[in-house]
């Protein structure tokens, strides 16, 4: 793999990484043979500006060898403190939302689209989230689900395109079917933890979600 430079600061201005850094991306991730060599690969990345500013990349958590996954969007303040995805009152939402179904970050694997916080929580750019586009994509193949949920916008606009740019309010709550290396996998979005809490009112939207979620993982056994 060709080596990409350390995107730097010139006069206290982040020089952006221009398309070789989503070729370096691509080509990164397809070399990963194992969920261990493709976060050794992001840690070692430089194509991506926004390792500059967070603390620490935020890869995944739970059980990679569970059947369901959950895809989010990109760290906050504290996922970039701790390192792990969904922590705060947002991952104390989902964790009881898990385990209102019977589930538990033992028996699911949790990832972001996005492994670095943007600065201020601002939201990544298109070029930010071209570049971590295939290294989720690899994550999925490598943990290979039975079930994938989406958990807010960013997610379903990077990884499905065309169909999720309604938004999430009108994406959501419907099956559709994401491809992992040629085998079809059931997809559920729906609304993000965060959300949830500064929008109570639609917590019974994502709660038949995650019915729904459950009902599918006994279908597939």
């Amino acid at each position: 793999m060709a080596a990409m430079p350390e995107p730097g600061y010139d006069g206290g201005v982040v020089t952006p990484p221009g398309e070789e850094a989503v070729m370096a991306a691509r080509e990164a991730a397809a070399s990963a043979n194992s969920l261990d060599e493709l976060r050794a690969l992001l840690a070692d990345f430089r194509g991506c500006n926004l390792r500059l500013t967070a603390k620490n990349m935020v890869f995944a958590d739970g059980n990679p060898q569970a059947r369901l996954m959950l895809v989010g969007e990109a760290p906050g303040r504290d996922e970039d403190i701790e390192g792990r995805p969904f922590v705060g009152r947002s991952g104390k939402l989902l964790d009881r939302m898990l385990a209102a179904i019977g589930l538990d970050r033992s028996s699911a694997y949790i990832a972001n689209v996005i492994y670095w916080r943007p600065p201020g929580n601002r939201d990544p750019s298109d070029l930010e989230v071209s570049i971590c586009r295939p290294f989720i994509l690899r994550q999925i193949e490598l943990v290979n689900p039975a079930v994938l949920m989406f958990l807010g916008n960013q997610p379903s606009k990077a990884l499905v395109g065309r169909d999720a740019m309604a938004g999430i309010r009108k994406f959501r709550g419907r099956w559709r079917t994401f491809d992992i290396a040629g085998r079809p996998v059931p997809l559920m979005p729906t609304y993000h933890p965060a959300y949830l809490l500064r929008q109570p009112i639609e917590k019974r939207l994502a709660w038949r979600d995650f019915l729904e979620v459950k009902a599918r993982l006994g279908e597939v056994g």
